[in-house]
């Protein structure tokens, strides 16, 4: 088999086993009315299935990252897929609510080990600066598309079948993607990767998991409460000793002396603003589809899917767009647009605004999201030397988890101020029944439950000022969203190289590459450490 038709095999089975990581979430968030119905999950409950899962999954990351770098990718992309498997199959035949939590914070174990391990191999098998390019810019795609394509996928199973068919499906994923890896996909590791760094492990582990708890919980509770301090406190304190003892070990799981590479720095920066943004702003999407114009999850998540096919076709086309202009502008500019279109929607959407109005914007926001997720993720990875491939790729996936949980948290708080602001300014909602006010206090979706058990004048007016409130703390939201999308635009522009700056190792080599061995190698789908 040639050694082109066998490199792009092995992205299709990479782009296989992102695909399950990619649809996860999007899918178990339609689920969680029928497991609460059938677990009697409460509303904490609810919200810890899904975080759990986050928590075990941004913590781990750069520790998968380095691990596969030291011990091998594929092994550790294999068993990855055999955990995420056994895990769905666990979390489908769950009995309770805690069950299900155990079983949602394994899958991110697997979860974790899946996520770098993809980009790595990918990094590792297309040595090509602009096969990579082209190569990163369809792995971006496909989890762009899963992200999107996700809930529409579990709303038709949902109408079907019971909730653990959102874990079921995983399963044939899983197998088709074991099966393409052991066949096609060759062994690789770092052949500079330090020994295991075991006091960094632990102090990743825990500062990012103390900030990825305390980002989350200010998002339930708030910022001033107690237990948000004190993580938030508590990552701080470690990340701080973390970097200091990186900046001293001998073997550094993550060498600080990247940070001075103006291209994975600007990238990271731009990944970690640009996710805070987005993310943050379409938290609200899925809410103000579904309560305030009044469509089904599944009815809501088809309406999305312009958005999903912009950043697809974008995303494919950023890999030439950045050839031409360099990465700097292309991220620069990708980040402008989004910003833009995150702009128009904060200025022009209303409760009763047309679709019209709603996938102009998103269109907008989303070109932008496709010009500037691949490219940015190239200039991490470009910048490192392929035998710290991993830890690139960890990096990668951790500014966009730090930065999007940032996102929802902060750009949440704001919208729940402005809604309860607006609510507050409603006389009916002072005469009503103690639990009912709470009630509408609370959240629209708190509210037009209420509004359901009260008089029709009463209700209606309830359901009418409640999703301008949502909308009006959801615009105010994506306004600030936009504002920081600019202010990283400009940032980029600044910090930004126009080309890749490649490492020495990189760089080195790229230029072996060009020799007989790594033909040989490449035409095995393998690495340059398999050719010894």
């Amino acid at each position: 088999m040639g050694k082109n038709r066998k490199r792009w095999i092995v992205l299709g089975i990479l782009c296989l086993s992102l695909f399950i990581i990619a649809i996860d979430n999007m899918v178990l968030n339609l689920a969680l009315p029928s497991i609460s119905e059938d677990l009697g999950a409460s509303a904490s409950q609810l919200q810890w299935i899904i975080n759990a899962y986050i928590l075990v999954f941004a913590s781990l990351l750069l520790t998968m990252g380095a691990i596969g770098d030291r011990f091998g990718r594929k092994r550790l992309l294999q068993v990855g897929l055999l955990l995420f498997g056994a895990g769905s199959l666990a979390a489908a035949l769950s009995t309770s609510t805690e069950m299900l939590i155990a079983c949602r914070a394994f899958l991110g174990i697997g979860g974790a080990m899946i996520m770098p391990s993809t980009l790595s191999i990918l990094t590792d098998t297309f040595r090509d600066p602009q096969e990579r390019a082209k190569a990163i810019a369809m792995w971006a795609a496909v989890f762009a598309l899963g992200a999107a394509v996700g809930p529409v996928i579990g709303g038709y199973l949902l109408e079907h079948f019971n909730w653990s068919v959102v874990f079921y499906i995983n399963l044939p994923v899983v197998t088709m993607a074991l099966t393409g890896g052991y066949f096609f996909i060759r062994e690789s590791r770092g052949e500079g990767a330090p020994k295991p760094d075991l006091p960094g492990v632990v102090l990743s582990i825990a500062g990012l998991f103390a900030l990825v708890y305390g980002i989350t919980k200010a998002g339930e509770e708030s910022w001033t409460d107690s237990t948000v301090l004190i993580c938030l406190g508590a990552a701080s304190v470690v990340l701080g000793v973390f970097a200091w003892w990186e900046s001293r070990s001998k073997n550094p799981m993550l060498p600080l002396a990247f940070l001075k590479n103006m291209s994975f720095t600007g990238a990271s920066l731009a990944m970690v603003l640009t996710s805070f943004a987005l993310m943050g702003s379409m938290f609200f999407m899925s809410q103000y589809l579904q309560s305030v114009q009044g469509y089904s999850p599944v009815a809501s998540a088809v309406r999305m899917l312009p958005l999903a096919a912009a950043v697809f076709v974008t995303t494919i086309m950023s890999a030439l767009v950045a050839e031409r202009i360099g990465n700097k502008l292309a991220v620069g500019f990708g980040i402008l647009i989004a910003g833009g279109g995150l702009l128009y929607l904060s200025l022009t959407l209303t409760a009763g605004s047309a679709y019209g109005v709603l996938v102009g914007g998103m269109v907008i926001m989303a070109t932008g999201m496709g010009m500037t997720m691949s490219p940015a993720t190239n200039a991490i990875q470009s910048s490192l030397p392929v035998s710290r491939a991993g830890i690139g790729s960890a990096m990668n996936d951790t500014t966009r988890q730090v930065g999007g949980a940032l996102g929802v948290a902060v750009l949440g708080a704001l919208m729940n101020a402005t809604y309860l602001d607006k609510i507050d300014n409603v006389k009916i909602v002072d005469s009503l029944p103690e639990g009912a006010a709470e009630a509408v206090r609370s959240s629209i979706q708190g509210a037009h439950i209420a509004a359901g058990q009260l008089s029709a004048d009463v209700s209606q007016t309830i359901v009418e000022k409640s999703n301008v409130a949502f909308t009006s703390g959801m615009t105010d939201a994506m306004f600030i969203g936009a504002i920081i999308m600019m202010v990283a635009s400009v940032l980029t522009l600044i910090i930004l190289p126009k080309r890749v700056q490649a490492p020495e190792e990189g760089r080195q080599l790229s230029d072996v590459s060009m020799g007989p061995l790594s033909t040989q190698d490449d035409s095995e789908g393998g690495s340059l450490s398999n050719a010894k």
